[in-house]
């Protein structure tokens, strides 16, 4: 079973930065496709960002609009989602998941981190 962690979540103030990290173990990163997903109290799981096998393409929800980045550490086995100007809306829960491609539909994915909580409030 592919075991994947997330951390780096935090409270943060609007216009503020957090680095979330999904880091690997016993298996290797670069070969899958890395969604991230969010879920806030009471909304369904939505789809933030995905970076394809060996960092071959990137997508993110139309919401992100310049502000998050995806990307692989292949030395580190991990992949880190940089988010800039944080809104409160952006205040969920952030998992990362793995699949062999990537998709906006949660349900492709077969493997989850236990997921970092993300606040943003002043």
């Amino acid at each position: 079973q592919l075991h994947v962690v997330e951390s780096g979540g935090g409270l943060v103030q609007p216009g503020g930065s957090l680095r979330l990290s999904c880091a690997a173990s016993g298996f290797t990163l670069d070969f899958y496709a890395i969604g991230w997903f969010r879920q806030a109290p009471g909304k369904e799981r939505e789809a933030v960002s995905c970076i394809g096998s060996s960092g071959s393409s990137t997508n993110y929800g139309y919401f992100v609009k310049g502000r998050f980045t995806v990307s692989r550490d292949t030395a580190n086995n991990t992949v880190y989602l940089q988010m800039n100007s944080l809104k409160p809306e952006d205040t969920a829960i952030y998992y990362c998941a793995v699949n062999s491609f990537c998709s906006r539909d949660s349900n492709l994915y077969d493997y989850w981190g236990q997921g970092t909580q993300v606040t943003v409030s002043s």
